[in-house]
């Protein structure tokens, strides 16, 4: 439950994200609207407005179902005037220092004509911007998001496409679509945590051999690398960094996994040449240690002793990027 307390807490402040909104169409407003949606609000209200999500249901109130509202009961001006001032007692957080009056107003009328006017059941979120590449190779899954096929029905009823489809939704797509559409009959499900993701999902081989073994573009960076002969000491770091540090920092080193991507600042790319070339292993061991002011990276001495601290600092000088010498002399890595 920490683990999705953390991830839900970073995705209620999803306006300290960076948007860049030249991405969309210079004067076309509801694509503006639709490209800083499917980037910021999708987590909570749905990628088709309903509020059909697994923070949704973590979350009271609830956030707002906007394909119940009607132009009368939820005008645009007041989805503008949420999005500036927020929702007290909610979830929901002023946009106004993040985003430029235009860009809220560009939002607010996307919400109010894609959803609350027209109904509309997706908002095009899965495309190669957002990190979802030819996502028409996951098709057997869509059935379970969209609820043409309910989830509560018995496996052995569905046939062996219907099968790998199941297992693929279970695995990596309702981390966001929930129960995809669940009707008045459908079981109740216990709600269960998830702090991302789980992204390591295969019908039959690594996402390494095929990218399509995993519903997600963050599916690379949760793999470790494996690399042979190391010390005591740096197998020992290996643990440390892969149960503590990979959540955010990805179990790769990159930072690019699922929440890495929603932490802002980002947590540091430690496979960065150009970062981490200039990083001794003083400094990186004091930022273990101390941590790092109006950031995410926490400090780590009341819970790791200074030997763990010198343990990890050993696994990244191996796995990532090599460590600069502290002083004349000395190797990035302590053996």
């Amino acid at each position: 439950m920490l683990a999705f307390s953390r991830a839900l807490a970073a995705f209620s402040w999803l306006a300290l994200l960076p948007f860049d909104s030249s991405a969309a169409t210079a004067g076309e407003t509801t694509a503006e609207g639709r490209a800083i949606y499917n980037f910021r609000c999708y987590y909570c209200h749905g990628y088709s407005g309903n509020a059909r999500t697994v923070a949704a249901s973590f979350l009271t109130p609830p956030p707002a179902d906007f394909t119940k509202a009607s132009p009368a009961t939820l005008p645009e001006a007041e989805i503008v005037a949420t999005l500036q001032t927020g929702r007290p007692g909610t979830a929901m957080k002023s946009f106004s220092s993040v985003l430029a009056d235009s860009e809220i107003r560009a939002v607010a009328r996307f919400v109010f004509d894609e959803f609350v006017v027209r109904k509309s059941v997706n908002t095009h979120y899965h495309t190669a911007a957002n990190g979802w590449p030819d996502h028409e190779r996951y098709a057997v899954a869509f059935p379970f998001a969209t609820g043409a096929i309910s989830l509560s029905q018995p496996w052995e009823t569905l046939s062996a496409e219907q099968a790998r489809g199941k297992r693929l939704f279970l695995e990596s797509c309702i981390s966001c679509h929930d129960r995809g559409a669940p009707g008045d009959q459908e079981a109740v499900w216990e709600a269960r945590p998830l702090s991302y993701p789980r992204n390591n999902f295969s019908f039959t081989v690594p996402p390494k051999v095929d990218a399509t073994a995993s519903a997600s573009p963050y599916a690379l960076h949760d793999i470790p690398p494996r690399l042979k002969h190391l010390t005591k000491r740096e197998r020992k770091g290996e643990k440390l960094f892969q149960a503590n540090c990979a959540f955010c920092h990805a179990a790769d080193g990159t930072g690019k996994n699922w929440i890495g991507s929603f932490l802002e600042p980002h947590p540091r790319n430690l496979r960065d040449a150009d970062f981490m070339g200039r990083i001794t292993r003083e400094h990186f061991v004091g930022v273990v240690r101390d941590g790092l002011p109006n950031t995410s990276m926490p400090a780590w001495k009341n819970v790791l002793s200074p030997q763990e601290i010198a343990a990890v600092a050993d696994y990244v000088n191996r796995a990532f990027h090599p460590l600069r010498a502290t002083a004349a002399g000395q190797t990035g890595a302590t053996r």
